[in-house]
């Protein structure tokens, strides 16, 4: 289960998007103000998180950092294994 909000947005929205919601999993390492959010869904699914030339993927990383601007930290969204 993700620490902030950050996370919890992110896990929410690829839910949103993939055919297996029950297969997606957030983790998340804390660096100081520095947060790793590790996103991985269903192998079916990778292509919908990703988009087509990596749209919908870079739509959520911008997402998650307005996200964490309101929680004074920096986030870096990695997906995959």
């Amino acid at each position: 289960m993700p620490e902030t909000m950050t996370g919890e947005l992110v896990e929410y929205l690829a839910k949103v998007l993939v055919d297996h919601p029950e297969a997606v999993s957030v983790t998340e390492e804390v660096h100081g103000d520095r947060v790793t959010v590790h996103l991985t869904v269903h192998e079916d699914d990778y292509g919908k998180v990703i988009g087509k030339g990596g749209r919908i993927a870079t739509s959520l990383r911008t997402l998650a950092k307005v996200a964490a601007v309101r929680e004074d930290v920096r986030v870096n969204v990695e997906i995959g294994h």
